[in-house]
């Protein structure tokens, strides 16, 4: 049977939620309508990044919109916040909204500077480091009941040990589904495995691959996407010039709802406990609800 952690964690979100899709660049009043209407649709949670809102104040706008709706972080950067802050800011979240947020955090990219003040030089070590002082500081107000579960977000093998040792799961971003099988093998049976998947739906299969090579080929100039995807089975010849064809079929769903829909419960089938979509192919202030109620009549019946 699994942790009772890990199986509360799972149920809080769902098998089903939406990756950004609009919410972090729609005003705060928009996105809070649009939880409402993912919540009446299926969608067990929301996972927020910081490209527009702050995740955190975003988070609290989304969750005090709704009544069970989950919502997430994925991811803020260890980069961005020093421990304590992020420990707090997740705490205060926790315990105003009890079971409904996630704290999902990561390294980033290259590029970025450490809390330490350090450049990029050692990633592992320093998110090692950096839950140490998380779960250390000190905190004086209410506690959260259940506690905040933490996810981390993971590619290769030391970093889904990391999330298994470390945290309630791993949040994986930019993977096909060789890599959810590969990190449900890594993770074990009881984290809890929550995978993103960019989709386009209802264009031409040129216009898809167009969309997907504009998102796809920024992240095959950071190693850790690059080499994860060489792990999940891609050759090096896949990766240049931003992506051959097979290449961005494995990271992108396109199609109908029903094509788009396989691919989702497919990274189920292979160990994913949740799959949150990612909409390309809009502004980034649009929240496409048409096609997200669509997708989740069909993912959900097909469970």
């Amino acid at each position: 049977m699994r942790a009772q952690r890990e199986q509360e964690l799972a149920e809080a979100i769902g098998t089903l939620g939406v990756w950004d899709a609009g919410l972090c660049f729609s005003s705060a009043q928009n996105a809070a309508a649009a939880a409402r209407e993912l919540e009446d649709a299926g969608y067990g949670a929301a996972w927020l990044h910081e490209g527009g809102h702050n995740a955190f104040v975003l988070a609290g706008v989304l969750l005090g919109a709704t009544e069970r709706f989950a919502v997430g972080t994925s991811i803020v950067s260890i980069w961005r916040y020093d421990p304590i802050t992020m420990a707090d800011a997740g705490r205060s979240l926790g315990e105003a909204y009890p079971g409904r947020f996630v704290l999902g955090i990561g390294n980033s990219h290259e590029g970025t500077r450490s809390w330490h003040g350090r450049g990029y030089d050692r990633p592992f070590a320093d998110l090692s480091e950096y839950l140490d002082a998380m779960d250390k500081s000190v905190w004086l107000a209410p506690r959260p009941d259940p506690p905040v579960p933490r996810v981390i977000a993971a590619l290769g093998p030391r970093m889904l040990g990391l999330a298994r040792r470390r945290s309630r799961g791993a949040i994986p971003y930019l993977v096909p589904v060789a890599h959810t099988a590969f990190a449900r093998e890594q993770l074990g049976p009881d984290p809890v495995l929550a995978v993103h998947q960019a989709i386009v739906l209802g264009q031409s299969r040129e216009r898809s691959l167009e969309l997907a090579r504009e998102h796809v080929s920024r992240y095959l100039e950071w190693p850790n996407y690059y080499n994860n995807l060489l792990r999940s089975g891609l050759a090096e010849e896949d990766l240049a010039d931003g992506g051959s064809h097979r290449c961005l079929e494995a990271v992108l769903a396109w199609g109908d709802v029903d094509e788009v829909a396989a691919r989702v419960l497919a990274h189920l089938d292979a160990g994913a406990d949740h799959v949150c979509v990612n909409p390309l192919g809009r502004e980034l202030h649009e929240i496409p609800l048409d096609d997200l109620r669509e997708l989740a009549k069909r993912v959900l019946t097909g469970r």
